[in-house]
């Protein structure tokens, strides 16, 4: 995975002196690893607020330095000191840590990690407070992804120092791993990313998983997964994971859209609309991602994962504009746009889980319409939920990770907007008089829910970054992995 490695080093050695240490090896591996580190780190840094030991070698009192710099201990704010170290010149980063909160460590900790871009290795004293979001901003920050050569490397290896942090660090690199796996999978073209690959890297998950492939899920009726993929040379897949800890309360099912790739069908898109659209899989990715996590972090919920997998591509075989589908469980849709085809695949896996699963809560995230970009921009996904309690639960799992959520409504005057007069439902809303097309289509999905507590996350504004800042690199976020973890930690 694209991810720095790191060490976690005792407090007491982070002067000088390490050549190389012995880390815990990646899970499953089974014994130890050795990482070579530089003889000493080419970069030192130590939060505003800490003792700074001698070793460090600061030219001035520290308090004088920061005087000097006008330096204010803002999150993410960082200077570089120049010390002696031998014959040569080192350098030390004092980072400041704001309000000390998880979101302001967060930030810290990528803006640190990023200060050592190209470099064999930088060693950072951890602060004080929430140290695994520190830890998850860090090696986030040095995520990437290429085919072929990495042009400007992230640095090699981070090594953390600091004292009873073991178990901080170490939900900080889950979560860490968990993100970048939805990245990963977000980020591969779709000349790679066919539904039954996206299958086959959801089963290398480490939980029970059944796959449905094309025949199977023809014979099953689920309509709108077989109607959306029967234009694509890649067949559909229907994956289910399920993740059953040992006295498991409750059960949460997450339901994930997994379009490989969309060319909006027969109702074609633009050239500019099918540049991104490898990533309209990025809600299929979270719930993969999640349900890889869950057992690391001791979840004690039964928790399990639906990704409707199809490629929407046009050919003869296509579905057309006016087709009636039957959804699974009987429903039937008139299709009066093939690029409103995500919803038509999670309707048969929120029915499913509805008809099979019985489970106490659903929740849905998916890229599901370009409405939510314009009503909340880049930096809020949206939330539309049946159920306040669970509503105001994701919101404030959200705030907590930095994956904020807005609640949007579910306006029930606007479910005439999906009446067909040849079926149950149309799959847009007729006409134009209602114009709220990322209500609408929550509307749509919460008909397939049979009135159990389900939210609705809306993540196309928030699932792609337009630039490497902060946490994020260019493409995929992996938007909702942190915050589905943390709501289903705290179930």
């Amino acid at each position: 995975m694209p991810i720095s490695p790191y060490l976690l080093l005792p407090r007491a050695s982070y002067g000088r002196g390490l050549s190389a240490v012995t880390s815990p090896a990646p899970s499953g591996s089974g014994a130890a690893a050795e990482i070579p580190v530089a003889e000493d780190a080419q970069l030192f840094a130590v939060p505003f607020a800490a003792d700074l030991a001698p070793e460090v070698g600061l030219p001035l009192p520290a308090a004088a330095l920061l005087a000097h710099y006008e330096a204010k201990g803002e999150a993410g704010e960082v200077v570089e000191v120049p010390v002696a170290n031998g014959e040569t010149v080192g350098r030390v980063l004092l980072y400041g840590i704001g309000d000390g909160s998880a979101g302001a460590l967060r930030k810290a900790g990528a803006a640190v990690a990023r200060r050592g871009k190209g470099r064999d290795a930088i060693r950072i004293v951890l602060p004080e407070g929430p140290v695994a979001a520190f830890v998850e901003g860090a090696l986030l920050a040095t995520y990437t992804f290429r085919i072929g050569e990495v042009k400007s490397p992230p640095v090699a290896v981070i090594e953390f120092v600091g004292d009873g942090a073991e178990a901080e660090v170490a939900r900080g690199e889950v979560i860490a791993k968990a993100v970048a796996l939805a990245r990963d999978l977000a980020n591969m073209p779709s000349s790679v990313k066919t539904p039954a690959w996206l299958a086959e890297r959801a089963v290398e998950q480490g939980v029970t998983a059944k796959v449905w492939d094309e025949e199977e899920l023809r014979a099953g009726r689920f309509g709108g997964i077989v109607a959306v993929g029967q234009g694509s040379a890649n067949p559909p897949r229907l994956i289910r994971l399920s993740y059953e800890p040992e006295g498991a309360t409750g059960h949460v099912v997450l339901v994930g859209k997994g379009i490989t790739y969309d060319t909006g069908g027969l109702s074609l898109k633009p050239t500019e609309g099918m540049k991104f659209m490898k990533t309209d899989m990025a809600g299929g990715a979270v719930v993969i991602a999640v349900l890889g996590a869950l057992a690391a972090l001791g979840v004690r919920v039964r928790v399990t994962g639906l990704i409707a997998a199809a490629e929407n591509a046009f050919s003869g075989t296509a579905q057309r504009p006016s087709d009636v589908i039957t959804q699974y469980g009987g429903r039937t849709v008139e299709v009066l746009n093939t690029d409103a085809e995500g919803r038509l695949v999670m309707a048969d896996a929120l029915a499913y889980a509805d008809a099979e699963l019985d489970p106490d809560v659903m929740v849905d995230i998916a890229t599901l319409t370009g409405a939510i970009g314009i009503a909340l921009g880049k930096d809020l996904g949206a939330v539309f939920a049946s159920d306040d309690d669970l509503a105001a639960e994701l919101a404030g799992a959200g705030e907590s990770t930095g994956e904020r959520l807005w609640r949007m409504p579910l306006i029930d005057d606007y479910v005439p907007a999906l009446d067909s007069s040849v079926a149950d439902l149309a799959n847009i809303e007729v006409g134009s008089s209602y114009g709220a097309g990322s209500v609408t289509a929550a509307l749509f999905l919460r008909e397939f829910t049979g009135k159990r507590p389900w939210a609705h996350l809306d993540i196309a504004g928030v699932g792609r970054s337009s630039a490497d800042e902060g946490i994020f690199s260019k493409g995929a976020t992996g938007y909702g992995v942190r915050l589905l973890l943390e709501w289903l930690s705290s179930r």
